[in-house]
């Protein structure tokens, strides 16, 4: 028989058995602290990869004896300096006295620019459909910021281009990816546009003579119809082309300007705007041969009643009623427009032309292209430069008929004559010849004329196009003084960054141009 369930399972205590922990032993004897079994990391505590250590300061408090120590030794002596300070007061009021009365630095302007020795083309510009119809660059201007450059595009040599279409392009050299070869505007024109030039107050207003004789006054902010004055076709037009435009105040109402245009048709005309968009003829100015003043020293003109094309003019920066004109027959003339006397045989103008023309100076041996007047020199001697179709340029004075000095530049034309806004002593002329080193054919130049540096040579050439393809205009920035365009018989306008040298005038240096104006002329 089975036996009872109790009898074969009863409670019962059995001894506890102990195995000693060797892992807790081992870790505790190398003092390691692990959350896993692997083998030891070895750790160190470093600043920097160096065996040298050195003192840094670090964001925390100072402690109060290192304050006060650095307080001690930054105490000064007010004693002793405001007794130096008397002492010396009298002496050094002496010289800042002899400096204030000093002209050793007049001139002189501090360049904070780096200073670079090249000359470099920033921007190659030019309108493709332009190119297409080989049109040519035939004026530059900036405007009032100095941030924008327009371009006119017509013909300047032979031909009747008075009903080919041409363009005026602007670009802005400020604007963020900037396309050289797309502008920021471009205005259609039916007639090709021979000159132009940015309002002096209102950047956005350009004006341009076109081969037609028309002017037309465009805003660059309105493009769907830029046009806001033009002269239409009246007997006030001028008959033949428009060569240079300028911006003149109005005595009458400050916040408008006149324009003044000139043509080879021997007029130079003065506008006002109208409310109803036409330019009106507010007054003019008439060339004839037989009231130009003759003089015993210069050829004899051809004397009679014709006309005189004028091709160029500039105002003297010191007198606004003086101006100087280049004629076709290698004439300069100072000209005023106070002048009273009537031109002879003008008929038909809605205003009486006046004779402007006070003296004639020595000519060039071809037309007059260009003239400019310095911006720098003091009015005894009033300078101004000329070149034109023989290679020459020309300083004159007004005071006298014969050249200062005649500079032979190139053996073909020269087109246009700049004078430096910032330096007396440098002035630009664009050629339509020089020599490319590489081929030795003949190039289009940029020529920098720095009197300081020579009296006789170009201080640098820079080859802008190849190709007998001439510079014909070109004009130093006013605002940012390094920047030059120039505008080039292929279409393309080139703008130049100009080195330091260029740019920063020397001390003294308007008694320099003085000094050298009065010696040749002694």
């Amino acid at each position: 028989p089975r036996p009872p369930l109790a009898a074969m399972f009863a409670d019962g205590t059995a001894p506890g058995a102990e195995v000693e922990s060797l892992w807790r032993s081992a870790r505790s004897a190398r003092c390691e602290a692990k959350s896993c079994q692997t083998g030891k990391i070895s750790t160190a505590e470093t600043a920097v990869q160096a065996h040298t250590s050195r003192d840094a300061g670090v964001q925390t408090d100072q402690s109060e004896d290192a304050i006060q120590d650095f307080q001690q030794e930054v105490q000064a002596d007010y004693t002793s300096l405001l007794s130096f300070l008397q002492r010396v007061e009298d002496a050094v009021i002496k010289e800042l006295n002899k400096n204030w009365r000093s002209h050793a630095f007049d001139g002189f302007e501090v360049n904070w620019t780096d200073q670079n020795e090249t000359v470099l083309c920033l921007h190659t510009l030019s309108y493709p459909e332009a190119q297409d119809q080989n049109l040519q660059v035939t004026s530059v201007s900036w405007n009032t910021t100095g941030s924008v450059v327009a371009c006119s595009y017509g013909r300047l040599d032979s031909g009747d281009w008075s009903t080919e279409k041409s363009y005026v392009c602007t670009w802005n050299l400020d604007r963020r990816g900037l396309n050289p070869q797309h502008p920021d505007l471009v205005v259609d024109v039916p007639s090709s546009v021979m000159c132009l030039a940015f309002h002096p107050s209102q950047p956005s207003l350009i004006a341009g003579g076109l081969f037609s004789g028309e002017l037309v006054v465009w805003d660059t902010s309105r493009t769907e119809d830029p046009v806001i004055w033009r002269t239409g076709m009246t007997d006030d037009t001028h008959t033949d082309p428009v060569y240079q435009v300028n911006w003149l105040p109005d005595a009458k109402h400050r916040n408008h300007a006149r324009l003044l245009s000139v043509s080879t048709d021997g007029k130079i005309l003065v506008w006002r705007e109208e409310r109803d968009g036409r330019l009106a003829l507010a007054e003019g100015f008439a060339l004839v041969a037989q009231q130009i003043p003759r003089s015993t020293q210069l050829k004899k003109f051809a004397w009679g009643e014709a006309a005189v094309g004028v091709t160029s003019l500039s105002f003297s920066h010191f007198d606004p009623r003086v101006f100087v004109v280049g004629v076709e027959g290698g004439y300069s003339l100072k000209c005023s427009t106070a002048a009273e006397t009537l031109a002879l045989h003008r008929a038909g103008s809605s205003v009486p032309l006046r004779a402007p023309a006070e003296l004639a100076f020595s000519p060039h041996g071809g037309p007059v292209y260009s003239v400019s007047c310095s911006p720098f020199h003091r009015q005894v001697l009033n300078l101004f430069l000329s070149c034109g179709t023989d290679g020459q340029v020309h300083l004159h004075s007004m005071l006298q008929t014969q050249p200062l000095t005649s500079l032979q530049l190139s053996k073909k034309y020269l087109f246009c004559v700049r004078w430096s806004p910032v330096r007396p002593l440098v002035f630009a002329a664009a050629s339509g010849e020089g020599n490319c080193n590489k081929c030795f054919c003949f190039t289009g130049d940029v020529h920098l004329f720095d009197f300081e540096k020579s009296s006789r040579k170009p201080a640098v050439s820079i080859m802008q196009a190849t190709g007998e393809r001439p510079v014909y205009c070109l004009e130093f920035n006013v605002k940012q003084t390094r920047l030059l365009a120039a505008g080039d018989a292929t279409g393309t306008v080139k703008v130049w960054q100009l080195s330091s040298d260029f740019t920063e005038q020397g001390p003294r240096e308007m008694n320099h141009l003085e000094q050298l104006a009065r010696g040749i002329m002694d």
